[in-house]
C-alpha cells in the first residue's frame, strides 16, 4: 500500500475521484430492499481512504459544499415559498413540528449524555438524514474561540455521528411510515392511495400495476362528416364544448385544407382531423361518422411544450377547473403532464397547480402560442445557465454567511453553506416568478447538488479518517442508539400531532407529511412503492422543501446551543 500512499500524496484529487467512484459503487449495493445510497457509501469509503492520511485542502470543502446547498434552495425555492399560505398551513405546520421536535430530541440526547459540539451536529446529520447539516455544522465549529486541535476534532466527530446513525436513520423511516404506522392506524396503503387518487379524479377508476390509462394518451384521427352525424353546420369552437377533450385541429374540402376560423361551419364529406384523448377520439364517430386513414402527403404538425405557471390568478387552480376555461382560449390544448420540484404530479382534476410548476401541454404551435400567455413563460429546449445571476446568487449567499450573531454568549454564523442555501431560495423563486432571469436548468442543478455533496462528503471522509476509527470505537454503541431515538421519536410525536391537532385525516397525505418533514428519501420511495400511485408526492414536496430549510439550519444552532468542545 506505500505506492498507493505515495500517488495520493502526490495527487489529492486522485484520491477523491478515487473515492467518489467507490462510494457510490458501495452506495448500490442491496440487501433486501435497502441501499446504503451514494452519499453514505461515499463518507464510509472515504474514512478508509483517509487512513492513509491524505492531504485535502479543506477550500475544495467549502466550495462543493456551498454549490451543493446553492442548488438545494434554487430547487426548493418556488415550493418553499408558495407553500407559505393558509391552503397548505397545517402540512407546514407539522414540517415545522418535524423539525423541532428533532432539534430538541438531539438537544436532549447531548444534555443527557454529555456529548461535544460534533457529536451532536452529526447525531442530528445522521438520526435525521440531512447530510447538509454537516456542512453547515462545521463551518460553525470552524468559526468557534477553540483550539485547533479540539475544531479539528468537532469536526470529526460530526462525520462519525453521520456515519454511525446514518443507516437506521434511512431504515426508521421506510418502517414507521410502510409498516409500524400504518398497522396500529388500521390502513391499507395501497386501498387508500388508490381512493385519494378517486377523489382527485372526480370518482374515476384507480388502476392496477401493469395497467395504464389509454385515454390519457393524446393521439389524432380523421373522420368523414356525414349527414347522419351531429357536426354538419356546426363550428369547430362549438363542438368543442362537447367533445370535452378532443377538438378538430384541420379541415380538408374537396381534397384541400381550408382554414378554420371561428364562423367555418362543417358540411357533409369533409374530413376532419380531431386530436385528443382516446377515450374521447372513440366518442367522436357518433359526431362526425365513420373514421377515415389520413389523406396522403397531409401534414398536422403539434408540439410538446414546457411551460412555467407564473401567472398570479392560476395558483391554487385545480386541472378541472383549468380545463373548463373559455373553450376558444383552450381549444387544441392538452395538459399531458405536471412536475413540481423535480417529481412528476398525477394529472388529476383534483390537482391544484402552483406557481413555479412546470407544465406539460400538447397541440399545434398556433394553439399553444395563444395559450402561452395566459400561463407564463415557455422552458427553452436548449436551456443555459444565466450565469450572471448565477455568479451574484453565490456571492450573495457567501456574504450572508459572512453574518455573526451570538447565541448563549457563542459566536455564531450560519457560514457559506447557510448563506447560500437563503441565497438559493431567493433566486428559485425569483425563476419562478420571472423565468427571464436566473435560469439553472434541471440537469445542471441536479449536477451542482448531487456532485458537489459527493466531493463535500469524500473530502469529510477523507480528512476524519485518521481519527474517525478511534471516535467510533468511543461513541459507537451509545451514539447508535441515541441515533434510533432521534430517528424514531420525532416521527412518533408529529405523527400524532399531525392527526389529531392538526386534523390531516387522509392517511397517504399524513404518512407523506411524516416523510417529508424528514426528508427521508428512502421512506418516501417505499411509500410510494406502496401506494402504487402519485397521490403522495404532493403533500411530500411541501413538508420537504421546507424540511431541507429548517434542517439544514440547525447545524449552527446545535453548536450554538451544546455547551461542551470535544476535548483533544
Amino acid at each position: 500500500m506505500e505506492w498507493l500512499d505515495h500517488l495520493f500524496d502526490a495527487q489529492p484529487l486522485l484520491a477523491l475521484f478515487v473515492t467518489v467512484a467507490l462510494g457510490y459503487l458501495v452506495g448500490k449495493i442491496q440487501i433486501g430492499r435497502f441501499t446504503l445510497g451514494g452519499i453514505a457509501g461515499t463518507l464510509l469509503v472515504g474514512v478508509v481512504v483517509g487512513q492513509l492520511e491524505v492531504p485535502i485542502d479543506d477550500s475544495i470543502k467549502s466550495i462543493f459544499f456551498a454549490l451543493f446547498i446553492y442548488a438545494v434552495g434554487y430547487q426548493g425555492g418556488p415550493q418553499f415559498f408558495h407553500s407559505l399560505n393558509r391552503r397548505s398551513l397545517n402540512q407546514l405546520a407539522s414540517a415545522l413540528l418535524m423539525c423541532v421536535v428533532g432539534l430538541l430530541c438531539v438537544l436532549g440526547a447531548a444534555w443527557l449524555f454529555d456529548l461535544d459540539r460534533g457529536t451532536a451536529a452529526g447525531l442530528a446529520a445522521g438520526g435525521l438524514t440531512q447530510s447538509a447539516i454537516i456542512g453547515t455544522a462545521d463551518s460553525s465549529i470552524a468559526q468557534l474561540h477553540a483550539s485547533p486541535e479540539a475544531i479539528k476534532l468537532m469536526q470529526t466527530h460530526v462525520a462519525v455521528g453521520y456515519a454511525v446513525c446514518y443507516i437506521f436513520g434511512s431504515l426508521g423511516p421506510i418502517i414507521m411510515i410502510t409498516w409500524f404506522l400504518p398497522t396500529i392506524m388500521g390502513w391499507d396503503i395501497r386501498r387508500e392511495a388508490i381512493a385519494l387518487a378517486q377523489t382527485l379524479s372526480g370518482g374515476t377508476t384507480e388502476l392496477e400495476v401493469g395497467q395504464f390509462d389509454a385515454a390519457g394518451r393524446i393521439g389524432t384521427r380523421f373522420y368523414r362528416v356525414e349527414g347522419s352525424g351531429r357536426a354538419v353546420g356546426r363550428t369547430a369552437l362549438d363542438l368543442d364544448g362537447e367533445l370535452s377533450e378532443a377538438a378538430v385541429e384541420a379541415l380538408l374540402r374537396d381534397g384541400r385544407a381550408v382554414e378554420l376560423e371561428e364562423t367555418t361551419a362543417l358540411r357533409e364529406g369533409d374530413i376532419v382531423a380531431v386530436s385528443g384523448e382516446v377515450a374521447a377520439l372513440e366518442r367522436a364517430t357518433g359526431f362526425f361518422g365513420a373514421e377515415v386513414e389520413a389523406p396522403p402527403d397531409f401534414q398536422l404538425v403539434e408540439e410538446n411544450r414546457e411551460l412555467i405557471l407564473t401567472h398570479r390568478e392560476l395558483h391554487g387552480t385545480t386541472v378541472a377547473q383549468l380545463h373548463a376555461a373559455d373553450v376558444k382560449l383552450r381549444h387544441g390544448v392538452f395538459l399531458t403532464g405536471v412536475t413540481r420540484m423535480g417529481r412528476e404530479l398525477p394529472v388529476l382534476p383534483g390537482l391544484a397547480l402552483h406557481r413555479g410548476d412546470e407544465l406539460r401541454l400538447t397541440g399545434r404551435p398556433a394553439d399553444l402560442d395563444r395559450v402561452q400567455a395566459r400561463i407564463g413563460y415557455r422552458i427553452p429546449a436548449a436551456a443555459v445557465t444565466d450565469f450572471v445571476f448565477f455568479g451574484i446568487g453565490m456571492a450573495l449567499g457567501l456574504l450572508v454567511g459572512m453574518i455573526r450573531f451570538d447565541l448563549g454568549g457563542v459566536p455564531v454564523t450560519i457560514g457559506a453553506g447557510g448563506g447560500c442555501l437563503v441565497s438559493g431560495l431567493i433566486f428559485g423563486w425569483l425563476r419562478s416568478s420571472h423565468p427571464r432571469f436566473a435560469a439553472l436548468p434541471t440537469g445542471a442543478s441536479n449536477f451542482l447538488r448531487d456532485f458537489g455533496l459527493a466531493v463535500f462528503v469524500g473530502v469529510v471522509g477523507i480528512t476524519a479518517g485518521p481519527q474517525a476509527l478511534t471516535s467510533i470505537q468511543e461513541y459507537g454503541t451509545k451514539l447508535f442508539l441515541m441515533g434510533v431515538g432521534v430517528t424514531l421519536i420525532p416521527q412518533v410525536v408529529v405523527f400524532f400531532l399531525s392527526y389529531y391537532a392538526l386534523r390531516i385525516r387522509n392517511p397517504i397525505e399524513i404518512l407523506a407529511c411524516v416523510a417529508g418533514g424528514r426528508s427521508a428519501n428512502p421512506g418516501f420511495a417505499a411509500l410510494l412503492d406502496k401506494a402504487g400511485n402519485a397521490t403522495p408526492v404532493v403533500s411530500f414536496t411541501v413538508t420537504y422543501a421546507v424540511a431541507n430549510v429548517f434542517l439544514t439550519l440547525w447545524g449552527p444552532v446545535i453548536v450554538g446551543l451544546v455547551a461542551r468542545n470535544a476535548t483533544p
